[in-house]
């Protein structure tokens, strides 16, 4: 048995962060990091497909908005190695396109659709004062109006999370605005979108690259700390031991764990309570799929929430990977449509899944585990939807604490 220090389950973005800052701020401390898959990246990795990069796990960006985080991350690929992009994100209505998001680019509707819209918007239970509700689809209702929510929010979210809309909770989404009628209505007649835009505004990509190239850069500085074909088979809690699938094992002073908690098969000298919580925890799997044929949009991605079409989302590889051609399609894999022809890549954990009783689940399993040494970090070890760059901020900040 290998003794450390710091044990890091996953070199995706969160573990490779918290392992690079404890190599260059803490060196005498030991460490090392499991990663079942043959390389670094996690959900970040990208390969090589008809002569350009393809991010396997669909589009990952790098937001221009943390920039301690940009400038930590350019110490591995340097910010020269980039491009910058002002997003370009549309909804596909069938009939035409439109801007994202929704309701600030109504306006680029036929005038008569707009007139429907904004009359929604008007008595959305948001603008009257009507209480809020609780569960997820009357609440994008009252949030949104019903026309937005009946043909975008409530069909897109039910391709993207696999149905059962009410099993989700609304606790995540009050960082929304409320949509405004006075901003729809000033969009609508001046032509131009009003109110808070999306994340990811302007982002980052590699020049030359997929995104996979810096996570790959930064397994590289951690040398024979990182390893890979390691799968995490089991925890005993008390005792701060790892035992992978290939019988070997792994003793810490810390274990900062990255992966979905579901992951292990077993659980020692866990309380049978915090145990059984666990398995409450959901989430959704991935298809990406690659279609050669280049797109005639200056998109970089299109949401698509027509129930008849099988994917939610289309990355346009060939409008920010530059010298690409073709286009990504993203799929929930309950959606996923048999087809042997394709260049596609499977994903059995994409997003973690905000139900109802997750917050009460994390509320318990995390303080348990941080007084036995067991640290949940990132997108999965938290549960939380993190987009790359905030998972870094978050490995960031438990680094200031720990070290």
């Amino acid at each position: 048995m290998r003794k450390v220090d710091y044990l890091i389950l996953g070199a995706g973005p969160a573990g490779l962060t918290i392992a690079n800052l404890i190599k260059n701020n803490k060196p005498e401390a030991s460490f090392i990091v499991l990663e079942k898959e043959s390389e670094a990246g996690g959900l970040c990795r990208s390969t090589d497909v008809d002569g350009s990069p393809f991010d396997i796990a669909g589009g990952h960006f790098l937001d221009v908005r943390r920039p301690k985080v940009n400038e930590f991350l350019f110490g591995f690929m340097p910010e020269e190695e980039w491009n910058v992009y002002d997003r370009d994100s549309r909804i596909d209505m069938k009939t035409y396109e439109i801007g994202h998001p929704f309701e600030a680019n109504i306006w680029q509707m036929p005038q008569e659709e707009q007139v429907e819209y904004i009359k929604s918007i008007a008595v959305a239970g948001c603008n009257l004062g009507q209480p809020k509700p609780e569960g997820f689809v009357e609440w994008i209702t009252w949030k949104l109006g019903e026309k937005i929510a009946k043909e975008y929010m409530l069909p897109y979210n039910g391709k993207m999370f696999g149905g059962e809309l009410d099993k989700l909770g609304t606790y995540w989404l009050d960082k929304l605005p409320n949509v405004s009628f006075d901003d729809t209505l000033l969009s609508c007649l001046n032509k131009k979108p009003y109110g808070t835009q999306p994340g990811h505004a302007r982002f980052y990509y590699p020049k030359k690259y997929g995104y996979g190239e810096l996570w790959l850069r930064m397994g590289k500085a951690l040398g024979d700390a990182l390893v890979c074909n390691a799968t995490v088979d089991t925890i005993d809690v008390n005792e701060k031991v790892i035992t992978c699938e290939d019988g070997s094992s792994y003793a810490a002073g810390t274990i900062i764990t990255t992966i979905p908690w579901t992951c292990f098969k077993e659980i020692k000298s866990c309380d049978e309570t915090i145990k059984a919580s666990i398995s409450r925890l959901k989430h959704t799997g991935t298809e990406i799929k690659y279609v050669p044929e280049d797109l005639d949009t200056a998109a970089h991605w299109i949401y698509v929430p027509a129930a008849d079409v099988s994917y939610h989302r289309i990355l346009v590889r060939h409008n920010f990977c530059e010298g690409s051609k073709g286009y990504w399609v993203e799929t929930n894999m309950n959606r996923v449509e048999k087809d042997d022809t394709s260049i596609k890549f499977d994903n059995e954990y994409t997003y973690p899944l905000n139900t109802i009783d997750k917050p009460a689940v994390m509320a318990a399993l995390l303080p348990y585990m941080r007084s036995h040494g067991i640290i949940g970090l990132g997108r999965w070890g938290e549960h939380e939807h993190y987009n790359s760059d905030r998972t870094v901020e978050r490995a960031m900040e438990l680094a200031e604490e720990i070290l």
